[in-house]
């Protein structure tokens, strides 16, 4: 078994979450980007780093895996994973954000190999498991605002 588990904002310890994913939209399109020790498209972000805040980490994140200069960020939710019956992280939770960039550096400075532009999520995902229920619920935030 393997399931995402949503929460709302405020309602987790703030010292647990311990990475920020940001679904983005570029010229109305979906980034997703490619690590240089992967071949599969994942959601930028990341992990939150020393005394960050987890809006800073999302900010830091963004930009360095796309190159994310002008953008606005909106927390969406918290996260976490349950992957069986008798595991649950509930120990590090994630926060989903999203992003509307208005540019983009045009060069790629640390850890990704390529950023890329789809209408719609593509195929070859990092976390298969994982991404597709943070893509959905995204789209669902959407519909809300």
């Amino acid at each position: 078994m393997f399931k995402v588990n949503f929460y709302e904002l405020n309602t987790i310890e703030d010292s647990k979450l311990k990475f920020a994913v940001i679904m983005t939209k570029f010229n109305g399109q979906w980034i997703y980007v490619r690590h240089k020790n992967r071949n599969t498209w994942e959601i930028p972000g990341g992990h939150r780093e020393g005394n960050e805040t987890i809006n800073d980490a999302a900010s830091r994140e963004l930009f360095e895996e796309t190159g994310a200069m002008n953008f606005k960020l909106t927390p969406i939710c918290i996260y976490s994973v349950e992957t069986d019956e008798n595991i649950h992280y509930t120990d590090s939770f994630g926060q989903l954000f999203y992003a509307e960039v208005q540019a983009l550096d045009s060069e790629l400075h640390y850890e990704v190999s390529e950023v890329k532009l789809f209408h719609h999520m593509p195929d070859n995902l990092t976390y298969p498991l994982i991404q597709p229920f943070l893509h959905k619920k995204t789209l669902e935030f959407l519909k809300e605002i």
